[in-house]
């Protein structure tokens, strides 16, 4: 049976408690929720944008790459290897033999060069094609100034080579829902109501308003795979109503909110059922450096010292949050679990203050939405204890769709907010270089040689391991030179029946599982059986 997953777990994703349990068992129904609204607005998941339709996509498609959720990392998905040349911006991909569409079309290299094409063709405007832009020629293509993508080169039906235009891994882009590849001899009006894909599962019918049906592939490519005969896609978008056909055993899996959450940690029968991870979010306050007491790092420093986040998370936050120690959260692969996070000492905020030539304290303002979990709450919970060291902050409310525009024009001393911060820690950390503009993502207009240096031999580092080592360090640069205060990384937590397995961390977005895994035991009700 799946534990809860605690902050230790998620520091040691590969926990035996994580892993599909032996003795998987063939057949059976999955009620498996889709908790983001009242209905799917497309069924051609190339052309959605939406968490929504990715519940869709990851039964039916499959993309060139997918993210492990025990590794936290990218894995080739429809190839079985990939030769990388000495500059790392050329691979070439030796496709998956066995892999077939669900209209029992072969997957060749045509299928790859068509649905990239598609994704990114101008005309289309597909949320997708910003990740095929990493091919060389396809930003000429998505402005219409070329035929086709000049990067995309088949060497024969099981090969093919991808020219990018950085020595980057890309795996981050082409493992998302919406870079699917699709069969390239389908009519392209059908993906809207019948989709054909890879996946462990085929489309069986959409009910608008309610459901949609897909039932197992038996020629997939991953052998003894899925075990499930069907998953139903319920639409279910209200909390309450996922509560109760929860609690009475109609649905398998339930999207928790804070309320909910701190309900089923009391209860017998719920709290052992419980899957939680640290998604790619990190909480912040971010301090302006061109406001005279944030140019001193140990001003920076003291206020994070200053500051109780973990009484915050506990008595606020309900505990559906992680305690943040830097930028990148614990389920980052440059993540290092052996760097102390800022512990709650005002006596030391104090004396580092008073090393800055702020014995007296001084008064800030921070710029914030109406947000309970990131906003004007959090200032007025953190006002006493800035007090305490002699720091006087005051909320600055603003329209949650004018903080954006507030922090991109630099028209703060200080903003709370909460930002991505994964999966791809390369992109991640872009927002600390000094390159990067204010209005792209270096809000605190951060600058560091350092981390520059470390950055940009990351850049350059074609060794994963290597890469991520000096991702690393450059992680801790940032955590020590502190331009934000770490509050807190995004908790995303899941109900699921005891009869459930094969549930697996997604960092990227936990309501998205690999249905292909999981499998329910013979304690299911007969209506799963």
């Amino acid at each position: 049976m799946l534990k809860r997953l605690s902050l230790a777990a998620v520091l040691s994703l590969g926990a035996s408690g994580l892993a599909i349990a032996e003795g998987e068992r063939q057949g059976g129904t999955l009620n498996f929720t889709a908790p983001y609204g009242s209905s799917f607005a497309t069924l051609d998941s190339q052309a959605s944008p939406n968490t929504q339709e990715e519940f869709i996509t990851q039964a039916i498609h499959r993309s060139l790459y997918s993210w492990d959720s025990l590794k936290n990392e990218p894995v080739l998905e429809l190839a079985t290897s990939a030769d990388v040349s000495e500059e790392g911006t050329v691979y070439t991909y030796h496709l998956r033999e066995n892999a077939v569409f669900h209209n029992d079309k072969p997957l060749t290299a045509d299928d790859i060069i068509y649905s990239y094409l598609r994704i990114a063709a101008p005309q289309n405007a597909f949320p997708g094609a910003s990740y095929i832009a990493n091919i060389a020629g396809a930003a000429e293509y998505i402005a219409g100034d070329a035929e086709g993508i000049s990067g995309l080169k088949k060497i024969d039906d099981h090969t093919l080579e991808i020219t990018f235009v950085a020595p980057i891994n890309p795996g981050f882009a082409l493992m998302m829902n919406t870079t699917a590849i699709y069969p390239s001899n389908v009519d392209e009006a059908s993906f809207v109501t019948a989709p054909v894909g890879l996946g462990a599962f085929k489309f069986e019918e959409h009910v608008p308003g309610s459901q949609v049906v897909v039932t197992k592939f038996d020629k997939y490519y991953e052998e003894g795979k899925p075990y499930l005969d069907r998953v139903n896609l319920i639409l279910m978008g209200e909390d309450a109503a996922r509560d109760v056909a929860f609690r009475n055993k109609e649905i398998d899996v339930s999207i928790l909110g804070p309320t909910q959450y701190q309900a089923y940690q009391g209860e017998e029968g719920l709290k052992d059922n419980i899957l939680e991870v640290a998604e790619v979010f990190t909480r912040n306050i971010g301090f302006n450096p061109a406001f005279e007491p944030f140019k001193d790092k140990r001003v920076r420093q003291a206020l994070n010292h200053a500051i109780n986040a973990p009484l915050i998370i506990e008595r606020l936050v309900k505990n559906k949050a992680y305690p943040a120690s830097g930028w990148l959260p614990v389920s980052s692969p440059a993540f290092d679990p052996d760097k102390p996070a800022y512990d709650f000492d005002p006596e030391k905020a104090k004396a580092l203050l008073a090393e800055a030539g702020y014995a007296d304290g001084f008064e800030f303002e921070v710029t914030a939405s109406p947000n309970e979990s990131w906003g004007v709450p959090i200032v007025e919970a953190i006002l006493p204890m800035l007090q305490k060291v002699g720091v006087t902050v005051r909320p600055r409310p603003v329209e949650s769709a004018a903080l954006g525009d507030a922090i991109t024009s630099n028209d703060f001393q200080a903003y709370i907010w909460s930002n991505q911060s994964g999966p791809d820690p390369l992109n991640a950390l872009r927002c600390f270089y000094s390159k990067t503009l204010q209005s792209a993502c270096n809000y605190a207009s951060y600058a560091s040689p350092e981390f520059d240096a470390l950055y940009e031999q990351a850049q350059q580092e074609r060794d994963p391991a290597k890469q991520i080592d000096l991702l690393r360090q450059a992680n801790n640069i940032v955590q020590d030179d502190a331009p934000v205060w770490f509050f807190n990384y995004n908790k995303a937590v899941m109900a699921y029946q005891p009869w459930v397995h094969g549930l697996v961390p997604n960092a990227t977005e936990l309501a998205l599982q690999p249905y292909d895994e999981i499998w329910i035991d013979e304690t299911a009700p007969d209506s799963r059986n």
